[in-house]
């Protein structure tokens, strides 16, 4: 930041600036635990030669906050992906399994919708297409905080729930899967070219309960990328020119993100395992019924209070797996 040409190029500026914040405040977040830890030795020595009970208590409650904060920290320390501090774009799709399969995305959807309020992330929707019956199709929304992408990169892949069917008369046990794709939002920093010959944009009613503009108007956009395949849709917005603003930044998203996996082959393999969202290719279990479970294939961690997992206590599945190197 000191080289005379550094405020010449405004975009590259930006970028350094943001990856020196970052490293400021690693900096300082350590130096805090570092004051803590010598602040907890004095208060255990203190308590060893009085033999202060209240100074050995006091030292014992500092190093519980203590491990905590360095638990964190060694976290966000291993979130050093270029893309890992940036903000997330989530889709989560019904697969195999009809109105179970749509009641279970949206049991999907609730559950990070919970994860996202429990970190004080902000939750911005995309696209939301409910079910037939019930549930819905699939729902592709944006999370922004900081490291959103490097926390949630870990929940892309398949995720199954085995249930007594609630839609089955029979009370029949009942197997169910949903897909969940993350994706880094991208910002001024990096630009994809997109050719517009390449893209085939659909217009179409919005569906679901809104406003005035919902189905009045032809303001929802489906925007189809002919080489890849990859087909994206919002229809949140009133006006289809913020509608297709949206879907541009989602296809932009996707297909950066298609590049990286590309040049990753672990992250191309964990990606081919999406395709079939069904028996054989999920990270996670929710089982409800026989026994209550929820296990992470990935790093094999169980965890018996499944209703707390599905009200957004992820975290121990979300660290585990950057802990592990499974993502």
């Amino acid at each position: 930041m000191a080289g005379e040409k550094f405020w010449n190029d405004p975009e590259e500026t930006k970028g350094i600036l943001k990856e020196r914040t970052l490293l400021a405040n690693a900096i300082s977040r350590w130096n805090a635990i570092y004051k803590d830890l010598e602040e907890c030795e004095i208060l255990l020595d203190l308590a060893l030669e009085a033999d202060d009970e209240k100074s050995a208590e006091d030292a014992r409650k500092l190093s519980e906050i203590l491990e905590g904060k360095l638990k964190k920290f060694t976290i966000e320390v291993m979130l050093d992906g270029d893309d890992d501090t940036r903000n997330a774009i989530v889709s989560v799709n019904a697969g195999a399994g009809g109105t179970e399969a749509q009641d279970w995305a949206e049991m999907l959807f609730r559950m990070y919708a919970r994860w996202i309020e429990s970190k004080g992330f902000k939750l911005n929707m995309i696209d939301y297409q409910a079910g037939d019956e019930a549930g819905i199709k699939g729902v592709t929304f944006s999370v922004s905080g900081d490291y959103a992408f490097g926390y949630l990169k870990t929940e892309s892949g398949v995720h199954r729930l085995v249930r007594i069917s609630p839609f089955n008369a029979n009370g029949k046990r009942h197997t169910s899967f949903a897909s969940v794709f993350v994706y880094p939002e991208l910002d001024d920093t990096i630009h994809v070219d997109i050719d517009e010959n390449d893209l085939r944009i659909d217009t179409f009613r919005a569906s679901g309960a809104g406003g005035q503009h919902v189905n009045k108007t032809s303001s929802a956009i489906r925007i189809t990328h002919a080489p890849t395949g990859i087909v994206v849709q919002c229809q949140q917005e009133k006006s289809q020119t913020r509608n297709k603003e949206m879907a541009m930044k989602v296809l932009a998203a996707r297909l950066y993100q298609r590049e990286k996996e590309k040049q990753n082959k672990k992250m191309q393999a964990m990606h081919d395992t999406k395709d079939d969202i069904a028996w054989g290719s999920q990270i996670r279990s929710y089982v409800l019924h026989p026994y209550q479970m929820a296990k992470d294939h990935r790093t094999h961690l169980e965890v018996g209070d499944v209703a707390g997992v599905l009200d957004g206590r992820l975290d121990p599945f979300i660290e585990g797996a950057l802990l592990s190197g499974a993502v």
